[in-house]
């Protein structure tokens, strides 16, 4: 990897950290399903950072963490966040490997899909000891554990990570292909002189 890659990888993962921090603080879209709630577009700059490569998604998953942490959430929300990092690197390495993954809407619609699993099924795990160990909100046992956890966080996930992932795809597609267009002008230039 060339120098220039390297900045613009660290910098592209710094400004992506940046909004991954922001969004969930001033979001004003966000559906609350007591006693879950989904910021909308949360997930967008790990989406983003995965399309780029695994370290970049790694990086800006560590990075939205801290602001979840620094920005008071309480700990299950943070150590959800955390498990991004799981899912974000598994998910940018797929990708790596089988570029084709984004070439048609089936095998988009599927990969996201099977993102969406992983990345709930993480999340659960996180929630379960919480909530037998008697720590979460009232809430939560008002519902009872299939509505709260497998429902709420389970399949609210699933459905919270499509969105994104679909979100992020609407952005990063004409960015990429504008790094793309940039990047064969440059090369042809390259080739001219």
């Amino acid at each position: 990897m060339n120098r220039k890659s390297k900045v613009y990888k660290m910098t592209t993962a710094a400004l992506l950290c940046a909004i991954g921090i922001i969004i969930p603080l001033i979001s004003p879209i966000r559906i609350v399903l007591e006693p879950a709630s989904y910021t909308l577009a949360s997930h967008v700059p790990i989406f983003i950072a995965m399309f780029i490569s695994p370290a970049t998604a790694v990086v800006v998953a560590i990075g939205t963490t801290v602001g979840f942490f620094i920005s008071g959430f309480p700990i299950v929300v943070v150590l959800r966040a955390a498990t991004h990092t799981i899912w974000a690197y598994l998910g940018a390495k797929v990708l790596e490997k089988k570029e084709d993954l984004m070439d048609t809407v089936p095998k988009r619609l599927l990969y996201s899909f099977f993102l969406g699993l992983t990345h709930a099924a993480l999340e659960m795990m996180v929630v379960i000891p919480f909530y037998f160990g008697a720590s979460m909100s009232k809430a939560y046992y008002a519902k009872g554990f299939f509505v709260s956890v497998v429902l709420l966080v389970g399949v609210g996930t699933v459905a919270h990570s499509m969105f994104d992932f679909f979100l992020s795809r609407l952005i990063w597609s004409p960015v990429n292909k504008t790094l793309s267009l940039k990047k064969d002008k440059r090369e042809l230039s390259s080739l001219v002189k």
